[in-house]
């Protein structure tokens, strides 16, 4: 069995090493991690399904392809629990909180509202709104197996939140600095109303030059970290909701949650829980590899394999159908990028953490 995964797998591994190397590219001024390695991991699959458009389907590659888009997925989501240090986000992250569960809760409301205004497919919509109010392509790639997304559908959603994310990178360090940010306050800006990790990155770096002060960018992707951790209750809630769902379209079904619970989140919770536990561990060799290497490599081999899944993915998606049919979840991802933005802002002038300094 796992024999045939292999070329499939090797093939996704090599356009995702391919996207990582462009990502990490700088022509002048002009840097390409705002776009990320999974951006262009899922485009280049895009194209080379233009090129040769069986290739996801031929007997050589479709298993690998199919064992990327969905286990490599979900293995990406446990590793990045690695990044995540419990301690730290609730004593950092805590002030940002009010920030965070308004701008989530806004974005997940507009979605839903928006889904039936557009009369937009259900899925697509659920994970324009995950993608929009918690972490992107991590809240995607979480949400995708517990909803039962298919490779187009997560492809759509991918799509929007990169569109938005490059926007926000770019008109966003001028923008809160024109109005009058604080640093502080920006940081809270960017790790709320910014989707993806990468472009939080790519925002607050920015914004140090333009505000002329460090720390903008530890504390906004503190800030990312602590609104990653709504991936846990969100997926949670979903899986109940399509466990009820499902029991009721089946004549004589019964209640399955054991069907459709996202066991991954709970390795993922484990290795947030590793994390926490070691970083407040006596300061020894072990404790600094750890906490330093260790979960520097983490991040990055998450974010290869979230490449590799969106190369799959790529794989098994048609990029003129997908554009044929992009307008409404554009205008859906337009809505929520706003109101989250404009949620972001209000709320902290209400509790004074719009014009504090870092």
């Amino acid at each position: 069995m796992m024999r045939n995964r292999v070329p499939g797998i090797l093939i996704c591994t090599f356009i995702a090493a391919i996207a990582t190397i462009l990502s990490g590219l700088k022509i002048g001024s002009v840097s390409f991690d705002v776009v990320g390695a999974p951006v262009f991991a899922i485009l280049i699959g895009m194209l080379v399904t233009l090129v040769k458009a069986d290739l996801a389907s031929s007997e050589t590659f479709k298993d690998g392809i199919k064992f990327t888009s969905k286990k490599i997925l979900q293995y990406a989501v446990i590793i990045l629990g690695f990044s995540l240090n419990l301690g730290t986000i609730l004593t950092v992250g805590s002030k940002s909180l009010p920030v965070i569960v308004s701008t989530i809760s806004t974005s997940l409301i507009m979605a839903f509202i928006m889904m039936k205004v557009l009369k937009m497919d259900s899925k697509v919509s659920t994970l324009i709104g995950v993608g929009s109010s918690i972490c992107g392509g991590s809240a995607i790639a979480a949400t995708a197996p517990v909803i039962g997304a298919n490779d187009k559908e997560i492809a759509q959603s991918i799509s929007v939140i990169f569109l938005f994310n490059v926007l926000a990178a770019l008109i966003f360090p001028t923008l809160g600095h024109a109005i009058g940010f604080g640093s502080e306050g920006f940081a809270v800006f960017a790790g709320t109303a910014v989707n993806d990790t990468s472009s939080v990155t790519a925002a607050a770096s920015i914004a140090e030059g333009i505000f002329g002060t460090e720390g903008i960018l530890s504390a906004a992707i503190t800030v990312k970290l602590t609104r990653t951790l709504a991936i846990i209750p969100i997926t949670l809630v979903l899986s109940i909701y399509r466990a009820k769902k499902e029991s009721r379209s089946e004549e004589g079904g019964s209640f399955s949650f054991k069907k459709v619970f996202p066991f991954f989140i709970i390795y993922f919770i484990i290795a947030s829980i590793i994390t926490t536990v070691v970083g407040v561990m006596p300061e020894s060799g072990f404790t600094t590899f750890y906490m330093g290497s260790f979960v520097t490599w983490m991040k990055w081999l998450a974010k290869f394999f979230i490449a590799m899944a969106m190369c799959a993915i790529g794989l098994n998606t048609n990029i003129v159908e997908l554009v044929k049919k992009g307008g409404k979840p554009i205008i859906m991802g337009f809505t929520c990028w706003v109101s989250i933005s404009l949620v972001s802002i209000l709320v902290q002038l209400a509790t004074g953490l719009f014009c504090t300094n870092l």
